[in-house]
């Protein structure tokens, strides 16, 4: 059986609940999940093996098309925009709950410049009636923009299998680009760190995560259910160091215990996790 290939580009607002879609779709944690805006900062590749057929994920940064106010909304920008560039068809996932038909239009109107397929899937179904989601289908179905609609939960998986076997028809005949049990482009230093930047949106201020990054300082398996991990917090400002430790280091101990957590679920090992905060203008 000749294999087949096909690259799928995800885009949406932020909290559509792209990360989620990929991470269930895939079957492994591979993009986090969390509410605060900009989450996914780079993009992050998902593989799904159907049989013969090897469908590629690009989950991207948020929809930020013509906003670019500073460096990271730019760099977000270009990979979006790289990432449109190299896929087959474009999945447009849209949170139902906050569906905005006149915003969804301006913005699958400026991806159409690419002249690329564009699939809108409706998420989070499972929080609104059935009805309203067909009155949102025929607004959409009248601009002539969209190719197709799915609406799904990916929270609970539902609706996925449509979406896996419509996409396996739209595939082309080529070599796969990676291996049979690759889930993700990303390495597991690279999982785990973005799991302690999780953690940092879920327990600081809105404002500082994003001015901090995490780097790997170690990373080493001592046996099949044990892993060392040794992370650095870098900041550019010195003052967020207090606000990270908290008072009498309670909010970094959430912040290692909410990582480690998330890891240990990832990696079904035992994680030994230390973490670092250091102020990367110091001498």
């Amino acid at each position: 059986m000749r294999s087949r290939i096909i690259h799928v580009g995800l885009i949406g607002k932020t909290n559509s609940g792209k990360s989620t879609f990929i991470n269930s779709i895939v079957g492994e944690k591979i993009s986090i999940e969390n509410k605060k805006i900009n989450t996914t900062q780079e993009s992050v590749t998902g593989i799904l093996n159907v049989k013969n057929t090897q469908i590629i994920f690009y989950d991207t940064p948020g929809l930020i098309l013509l906003k670019k106010n500073n460096i990271i909304q730019k760099k977000q920008n270009t990979e979006l925009w790289e990432a449109i560039n190299n896929v087959d068809l474009i999945l447009f996932i849209i949170d139902i709950v906050t569906f905005n038909n006149y915003n969804t239009v301006n913005a699958i109107e400026k991806i159409k410049e690419v002249k690329k397929p564009v699939i809108v899937v409706f998420n989070k179904i499972d929080l609104i009636e059935k009805e309203i989601i067909l009155s949102y289908i025929k607004k959409l179905n009248e601009t002539n923009l969209i190719d197709d609609f799915f609406h799904i939960s990916a929270k609970y998986n539902r609706g996925l299998d449509l979406i896996k076997n419509y996409l396996v028809t739209k595939s082309k005949y080529s070599k796969w680009k990676y291996e049979y049990n690759e889930v993700s482009n990303k390495s597991d230093i690279f999982i785990s760190n973005e799991c302690t930047r999780n953690a940092l949106l879920k327990y600081l201020h809105k404002e500082i995560p994003y001015n901090i990054s995490v780097k790997s300082k170690l990373f080493k398996t001592i046996n099949k259910k044990n892993i060392k991990i040794k992370q650095l917090i870098e900041i550019n400002n010195l003052r967020y160091k207090s606000i990270i430790l908290g008072k009498k280091g309670k909010t970094i101990k959430r912040i290692r215990e909410s990582s480690q957590k998330e890891i240990e679920n990832i990696f079904n090992s035992k994680i030994h996790l230390y973490l670092e905060v250091i102020h990367i203008n110091a001498k």
